[in-house]
């Protein structure tokens, strides 16, 4: 059974999910590849770890930066895509990595990488926001440029407008 709960961010609706004790989708509404992510939700309950993860959040909208090693997490995909959403983890608050270094770091091509970020099922708290081009420009973003926009102002990656 997949538990989740609506979370209304500075983004808009969130849909946070979770099943076994672990989160498995952080969805903001209209974000490509949201039914794949949302498939077999069934119960609004706010379980324990759901309720971490909005207290989590929280801190993070607030302006803080939360440790996302409290969370459980049990994303779905490929061993693959597992691989590349654990390397997510490393990119630091306040920081950005490239497709092209990541796709350095695991052997691998950026194109499949970015393939692999942009199918992200955690949003935000798997910080695919914090990958840009080679260029440093903001590209490929699920939830939307200027939903990846907002996040990298609040971490103070970009000025503030």
């Amino acid at each position: 059974m997949c538990d989740y709960i609506r979370y209304s961010s500075p983004l808009g609706m969130l849909t946070v999910t979770a099943e076994g004790g672990a989160l498995t989708a952080l969805v903001i509404d209209g974000q490509k590849y949201a039914a794949r992510h949302l498939a077999g939700v069934e119960t609004e309950h706010e379980t324990p770890v759901l309720h971490a993860a909005k207290l989590w959040l929280d801190s993070y909208f607030a302006g803080d930066a939360p440790d996302v090693s409290e969370l459980p997490l049990s994303p779905k995909g490929t061993a693959f895509q597992k691989k590349v959403w654990q390397e997510l983890l490393n990119i630091p608050y306040g920081s950005t990595d490239t497709y092209g270094a990541l796709a350095g770091r695991l052997g691998s091509s950026a194109r499949a990488v970015g393939s692999a970020v942009g199918r992200n099922p955690i949003s935000i708290i798997i910080p695919c926001h914090r990958v840009l081009a080679a260029d440093g420009s903001l590209t490929g973003y699920a939830g939307g440029l200027e939903n990846k926009e907002k996040l990298l102002r609040l971490e103070g990656v970009l000025s503030p407008i």
